[in-house]
């Protein structure tokens, strides 16, 4: 009776082998067959963050730079640069960079020159605007106007009448007393 129990059971594990290794075959001869059916990988795509990388310079802030500022009005107009070389102390690169899933990779660079302790001149890709930069950040959400809420007075009444019927009736009564222990040991 025992030996009659175990071929069934290892009878159903060859079916259960056999079944897989048909599914797995399966699965590489139907690509072949039907090509323009997607895989899973392509459906379904892992959540990528967002990296951003390096300072933001607004066409505002570079404006605000005018040859003869010192390095420090520079650093707080534009903060700390990314790349400061000591083989190049006369030169701060500020490097940004933003890149979103699905969107092309923002970059900008922009070059201060020293002439000492004060700035010579700057050289800078085509910045945006504070405004630009923000609205380039919040794609995901459209600013369309909201809709105009409306609703009927009919509509109004029965609303103003179903809370009515459903908030409990006010009740006045005095506050209750709470004592609280002293903060300090009597002495």
């Amino acid at each position: 009776m025992l030996h009659g129990a175990a071929g069934r059971r290892s009878g159903a594990v060859r079916m259960l082998l056999l079944g897989a290794l048909l599914a797995l075959s399966g699965c590489s001869s139907l690509r072949e067959r039907l090509p323009d059916v997607p895989s899973i990988g392509s459906l379904v795509t892992p959540y990528r963050i967002d990296i951003q990388q390096g300072n933001v310079v607004t066409r505002e802030q570079a404006q605000a730079l005018q040859p003869g500022m010192s390095r420090a009005q520079v650093r707080d107009i534009l903060g700390s640069p990314l790349l400061s070389s000591v083989f190049h102390g006369d030169r701060w690169d500020y490097v940004f960079t933003f890149r979103r899933q699905g969107q092309p990779l923002q970059e900008r660079k922009l070059t201060v020159f020293f002439k000492g302790e004060v700035m010579e001149r700057v050289e800078a890709d085509e910045l945006p605007t504070e405004a630009e930069f923000v609205a380039s950040l919040d794609t995901q959400r459209k600013f369309d106007k909201a809709p105009p809420l409306q609703a009927t007075e009919a509509q109004l009444k029965a609303f103003d009448e179903r809370n009515k019927a459903s908030a409990p009736a006010p009740t006045l009564s005095a506050p209750p007393v709470i004592s609280y222990p002293p903060l300090e040991p009597a002495r």
